[in-house]
């Protein structure tokens, strides 16, 4: 296996890694977090196979989850507010050093996470408009 090969491989297993490990993380909140998790999967199954056979189950589950999460306005209300949420508290941890962990480094996690919420509730709200049009037109 060449250096380029085995590079190409680390980098897709790190990048499956980290979306599956924020999907998880994202999953606590009222947004489509499952979405980064299949994504992750899709990925690690990519460079090992033996993992395919959990994609379609969670991608079954992801599309619900992200249905569900733009099912009624008030869901994305909820959804609307932790990611305000988030991105308060990334900019307080940010600039408020004596909290734990205070400092740019967790209040940009902070607000990278809000981005990734909203960023997923968007594409969950246009997907399911979508669908839901095209069942009324046809």
């Amino acid at each position: 296996m060449g250096i380029g090969k085995q590079a190409k491989r680390i980098s897709i297993t790190v990048a499956g890694a980290v979306l599956l490990v924020v999907g998880v993380l994202l999953l606590v909140l009222p947004g489509p977090g499952l979405l980064l998790v299949l994504a992750g999967l899709l990925l690690l199954a990519s460079e090992f196979p033996a993992l395919e056979k959990y994609v379609d189950p969670v991608r079954d589950r992801a599309m619900k989850a992200a249905e569900d999460s733009v099912s009624s306005p008030l869901r994305i209300a909820g959804s609307v507010l932790a990611g305000l949420a988030l991105l308060a508290a990334g900019i307080v941890w940010g600039v408020v050093k004596s909290l734990p962990f205070g400092g740019w480094s967790t209040g940009s996690s902070l607000i990278l996470s809000s981005v990734i919420l909203f960023a997923l509730l968007i594409w969950s709200y246009r997907r399911v408009k979508t669908r839901r049009e095209a069942a009324h037109s046809g």
